[in-house]
């Protein structure tokens, strides 16, 4: 198969797109870039484009993780244990995280092998809803909402955020729901008002919720009712 139809099938990019990525140097398979879209792959390639790990032969699993806090969300990471230490499953190497979180955050994690479900999850233009549970140094105050939903200007950002929707849950303690995926979001964005966060749990992506019957670091697999919300 060539790598450029490969890429689209496993997201919703078109051909021209595809090969335009390509030729940037967005994909490397088995670990080497490469720029032709006309590259042939076989079943044992792999290919790695935007985070994603992606291989011919997807196995379609989709599970659900409680993540606590101390965890990384990548494969392999040399100073701290992997969400993948929580999981026990087969051919793991095939796995990955849809939506990463910070090392000290808590909550929701989706992990799959299909990397075009992944995509539509992940990718800005699908805007896809993240929400999450928020504790903070200092008192939110009513401005905020008004704030972050006509967006704030992230530190070393040239565009707004998109609106976001704050509600107030407590002096220090607040709902925040985003639809883009910025390099520590949630974080910043208070930080940009003054505030700083000292406690942060994701309940939700999409109309997805947590499972309150997952205790952190249990996990279970997605319905198809559920994989089929996005």
């Amino acid at each position: 198969m060539r790598l450029d139809k490969f890429l689209c099938d496993c997201s919703d990019l078109t051909r021209s797109q595809a090969g335009k990525l390509i030729r940037q140097g967005e994909v490397m398979v088995d670990g080497i870039l490469v720029k032709q879209p006309a590259f042939h792959i076989n079943e044992q390639s792999l290919i790695e484009f935007d985070g994603v790990t992606l291989t011919l032969n997807q196995q379609n699993r989709y599970f659900m993780l409680h993540k606590p806090e101390g965890y990384v969300c990548s494969n392999e990471d040399p100073d701290h244990a992997t969400v993948f230490h929580l999981l026990d499953e087969p051919a793991m190497g095939k796995l990955h995280v849809v939506g990463r979180l910070d090392l000290d955050t808590t909550g929701l994690v989706l992990i799959t092998d299909d990397g075009k479900w992944s995509h539509r999850i992940t990718s800005p233009r699908h805007e896809c809803a993240k929400t999450y549970h928020v504790w903070l140094a200092d008192p939110v105050s009513e401005e905020a909402i008004s704030l972050f939903e006509d967006g704030v200007y992230l530190r070393n950002e040239t565009d707004k955020t998109r609106p976001a929707q704050l509600e107030i849950l407590g002096e220090c303690e607040a709902r925040l729901t985003i639809h883009e995926g910025k390099y520590h979001q949630v974080k910043r964005m208070f930080a940009a008002i003054g505030n700083k966060v000292i406690g942060l749990h994701r309940e939700r992506i999409g109309a997805l919720g947590l499972d309150d019957e997952l205790a952190p670091g249990e996990y279970r697999e997605l319905t198809a009712e559920e994989v089929a919300q996005f």
